[in-house]
């Protein structure tokens, strides 16, 4: 069984976080220098507090017309913030973030944000899984395995 922390080990670890009292725009920029579609949210002692997406700038700072620069990124985030384990399965994250509309998962131990899984790691994983097995069947077939 596929686990997150199998993708956590694969890819680049760190995670970009925000506090509450950082603006939109600060919390924008990070995300576009960073090319991601969602920050963490953590207060002074580094618990998750909530997700910030491209979603809640769309619908609660674009839509609301509230400016970047004025609004604080604990005003609009996502909380509670749904998040997962190191060792929960792919397809749980994968369900999880089909019935919830979910694009991110925050990765959590002990309390402590270790990491972050995407709908997309997820599915690229699944697919470089799915190519390794056609792969396999196709030397067995062909007698070479």
């Amino acid at each position: 069984m596929t686990v997150v922390r199998d993708i956590l080990e694969r890819k680049n670890r760190k995670t970009v976080t925000v506090i509450p009292e950082d603006t939109v725009l600060r919390a924008a920029q990070l995300m576009n220098e960073a090319r991601i579609g969602s920050v963490v949210v953590v207060d002074s002692n580094g618990s998750v507090v909530g997700i910030f997406t491209e979603r809640d700038i769309l619908r609660r700072v674009v839509c609301e017309c509230r400016s970047p620069a004025n609004t604080r990124v604990g005003e609009v985030m996502t909380h509670p913030v749904t998040c997962c384990k190191s060792d929960t399965s792919l397809a749980e994250c994968r369900s999880v973030m089909t019935t919830k509309r979910l694009r991110h998962l925050p990765v959590v131990e002990n309390g402590e944000l270790v990491g972050m899984v995407s709908i997309g790691d997820i599915l690229a994983w699944e697919v470089e899984m799915q190519q390794s097995t056609l792969e396999y069947f196709n030397e067995y077939l062909h007698g070479r395995v």
